[in-house]
């Protein structure tokens, strides 16, 4: 069974995102919660987020138990710029991309041997 959790238009890049949530790959669902508290960058602070909302489903939605689930999948990708312009010298102008992610964290059930 797979549970997933999706936080859409969050105001980080995707590249900044990434590097924190191909840590949390393969981990236990609950080991990966303890270790985005501790991690340094804010981005973990927004994958933290989908991962608890992720976790939630499981145990509300489904009835699953949270010590069975491992991060599956934790997929960033990019969403839409917001273009904005700084003014320069002489009347000119700088552009700004201001850029957005979804994120996106598949839970699956350890298989029972």
């Amino acid at each position: 069974m797979q549970v997933k959790a999706i936080n859409r238009f969050v105001r980080m890049s995707a590249f900044k995102l990434r590097d924190v949530a191909r840590s949390i790959q393969g981990m236990p669902a609950e080991e990966a919660l303890a270790v985005l508290a501790h991690y340094p960058k804010e981005g973990a602070r927004h994958i933290r987020r989908t991962l608890a909302s992720a976790l939630a489903n499981a145990e509300n939605n489904h009835s699953l138990h949270r010590g069975d689930l491992f991060v599956k999948e934790a997929l960033i990708g990019e969403a839409a710029t917001i273009k904005r312009f700084q003014p320069k010298a002489r009347g000119s102008a700088g552009p700004i991309h201001k850029r957005t992610s979804h994120i996106r964290i598949v839970l699956e059930q350890k298989e029972e041997k």
